[in-house]
């Protein structure tokens, strides 16, 4: 009878991971060289895609526990809303990459455990890398440079506000999610980038306080900024995120 139940477990869990990240076949598999590193990512194209059109391109960040190097962790959050909304009702290009194990998107250091970051001048080697893959994929015919969109959740939240300020004038729009930044570099893309910034009010991991530093430190440098904050939510905050049936249509229009 145990053994029955723990295969049931296991059953169950399996059918929830793939309910949660979707059919992970239409993510197609890449690698990208940046001189000696190499970054996995997955990409999703729209439904009937056309290389002769120019659609959207989606940058997405996955937290710290979905590094590694099998390109396949990284689509446990999010994979599932980018393939029900970007496939059909908002054709895009998405790209999730994938950061290696012990490394991480930012590079900041955390001063006092809940608002202050202080970004460092260089990038992380999995940052460097991703900013090239940017660059790359915006020189594609099919790539609308004007409506080229970063988001991020929990680390890869963090490195949505690095990558905004080493790539000022990149973004058109960005959802970071329970992530931090450093204030002192908001006004390097106040002027370019309207952002959606989403946290939990009772996360323990990243606290909230690093969300609403970033608001009003993006309000005062008079960027286009909206924030919402989930009262009963802890780190988990990007379910609600990935809920707002106004993200990906706000998203896509600036």
């Amino acid at each position: 009878m145990k053994q029955i139940k723990l295969i049931f477990v296991a059953v169950f869990l399996s059918v929830s991971a793939a309910a949660q990240v979707g059919d992970t076949s239409l993510f197609e598999r890449k690698t990208f060289d940046n001189k000696e590193f190499r970054l996995p990512y997955r990409i999703l194209y729209p439904e009937n895609y056309n290389p002769s059109k120019k659609y959207p391109l989606i940058i997405f960040l996955h937290g710290s526990g979905e590094r590694g190097n099998n390109n396949a962790k990284q689509l446990t959050h999010g994979a599932k809303m980018f393939i029900e909304k970007c496939r059909k009702q908002f054709p895009a290009v998405v790209i999730l990459p994938q950061c290696p194990a012990g490394l991480r998107w930012s590079g900041f250091r955390w001063e006092d455990s809940t608002t202050i970051y202080q970004s460092p001048p260089e990038a992380t080697p999995p940052m460097t890398a991703l900013c090239a893959l940017v660059e790359y994929m915006t020189e594609k015919k099919y790539i609308d440079r004007k409506r080229v969109y970063v988001g991020g959740l929990s680390m890869g939240g963090m490195g949505v506000f690095d990558i905004l300020w080493r790539m000022p004038s990149t973004f058109a729009a960005a959802f970071p999610i329970c992530g931090a930044g450093d204030p002192s570099k908001v006004a390097l893309y106040a002027g370019h980038t309207s952002l959606w910034i989403f946290h939990g009010a009772k996360d323990k991991v990243v606290s909230p306080e690093c969300s609403r530093t970033m608001y009003e430190a993006l309000k005062k440098a008079g960027a286009d900024v909206r924030y919402t904050e989930y009262p009963e939510d802890g780190h988990d905050s990007w379910n609600s995120a990935f809920a707002e049936d106004q993200l990906m249509p706000w998203l896509l229009e600036k």
